[in-house]
């Protein structure tokens, strides 16, 4: 496939062209001429948009799509399909399917339904058995079978000294363990940040140390043993304090945000709208600039869409007893630009690929086209025909946007939005 895409603006701080106005010819896959003015063949689609900007392909460290066992949720197909529309190359699939994906076949048989989109697959792979905490999952033959990292998705392993053995034991092939961070004792029957608006809502209230506490005996352990550790979707100030500290005594850790914890508060709680409850939950407004200053800091090291179809019979019911997740993909990059500066969030989702140790592409003549299309300067609000996934569990329904996805180039193909 050959296309000219015609003054574009790259956003790459590891090209040569970074923040100049360019033409980029594509041809078969391959970047082939960067500069100004380029001409083309017949044969060339031509991409030309007002405001139009270039970067490197964005990777989301977190989606969860359903396939298989939860179709009806979503399927590998259409979330590939959106996750490209959303301006994503690339995405980091969750376990939490069924069955799980513990094993090897698993891993094959989700890069299988992959191998021909223009969205890249990797997957996570369990760290326990069927992610019920009690023992630790093949976490080699998943490695060399694809799997990128090892986690039980949004579930805390309780069990310090499994940690500490899974610590350990990935260090012999260069793994990377994701612990999500909340005590379960703590958070009870909690479904909301604990605070004012829980208390005024009647709802019952998880507190911040629930994370807190995990963080810190989490990144203890990490201490004691060495290796990687990935802590994902922080939401509260303190837990960007600890790993700050933890950062600067030589740590190998790092962490992630959800979009919704960076973009909304427990505020957006008053109607009992089940589409804002999520896990780890909304917190305040002082744990948003928090978690915006450990972005700025780089802190925070990746953001994520934390991408989570729930089926309508899950998610429209009581608050107490509905399901935790919101859709994320399709509102990820015009919700953040309302709230962090162009440079800083297209550094956050394309990290993912130094946080996983994939492959990147700088936009540079002779090398792989691996890029997002997208503008900046519109304004509009997210409304239902926006949401392009199966599932239609989005926090961001009515939310003022900024900029919108164009769409992407990568594996040869080119889909726009």
């Amino acid at each position: 496939m050959k296309i000219i895409i015609k003054e574009a603006k790259i956003i790459d701080p590891k090209s040569p062209f970074n923040k100049q106005i360019v033409d980029v010819k594509i041809n078969d896959g391959i970047i082939e001429k960067i500069g100004t003015n380029l001409t083309s063949d017949a044969d060339y689609e031509e991409i030309k948009h007002s405001n139009l900007h270039l970067s490197q392909g964005w990777f989301d460290s977190s989606v969860s799509l359903g396939e298989p066992g939860f179709e009806d949720r979503e399927t590998i197909a259409n979330g590939l399909n959106v996750a490209a529309k959303s301006g994503f190359t690339a995405i980091a699939l969750q376990p939490n399917s069924y069955p799980v994906i513990d094993n090897q076949s698993q891993i094959q048989f989700v890069k299988q339904k992959a191998a021909t989109t223009a969205t890249d697959l990797f997957p996570i792979g369990a760290l326990t058995k069927n992610s019920d905490g009690t023992d630790l999952a093949e976490l080699l033959d998943m490695k060399n079978s694809g799997a990128i990292a090892f986690g039980d998705y949004n579930k805390n392993l309780s069990n310090a000294n499994l940690l500490k053995i899974a610590l350990q034991y990935v260090q012999d092939f260069d793994g990377l363990v994701i612990t999500y961070c909340q005590d379960e004792k703590i958070k009870g029957s909690g479904v909301v940040n604990e605070g004012i608006i829980s208390t005024q809502l009647g709802l019952k209230g998880i507190p911040n140390l629930a994370e807190e506490l995990i963080v810190a005996r989490n990144l203890f352990l990490l201490e004691y043993t060495g290796g990687k550790l990935h802590i994902p979707t922080i939401s509260t100030a303190k837990s960007v304090e600890l790993i700050r500290d933890a950062k600067t005594r030589g740590l190998q850790v790092t962490c992630s945000v959800a979009v919704h914890n960076l973009v909304l508060t427990d505020a957006t709680l008053t109607g009992f709208d089940t589409r804002f409850k999520v896990t780890p939950p909304l917190r305040t407004d002082n744990d948003r600039i928090a978690l915006i200053s450990g972005i700025l800091d780089n802190t925070i090291d990746v953001i994520t869409s934390d991408h989570n179809p729930i089926d309508i019979e899950h998610k429209k019911m009581e608050f107490d007893l509905a399901k935790n997740g919101t859709t994320g993909l399709e509102s990820a990059f015009s919700a953040l630009l309302t709230v962090l500066p162009l440079e800083k969030i297209v550094e956050k989702l394309t990290a993912s690929r130094s946080l996983f140790q994939v492959n990147t592409a700088e936009i540079n003549e002779r090398s792989k086209a691996n890029i997002t299309l997208f503008t900046t300067d519109s304004e509009w609000v997210f409304a239902k025909e926006h949401s392009l996934s199966k599932s239609k569990n989005t926090a961001f329904l009515g939310c003022k946007m900024k900029g919108k996805v164009l769409g992407i180039y990568n594996n040869s193909k080119l889909v726009l939005a």
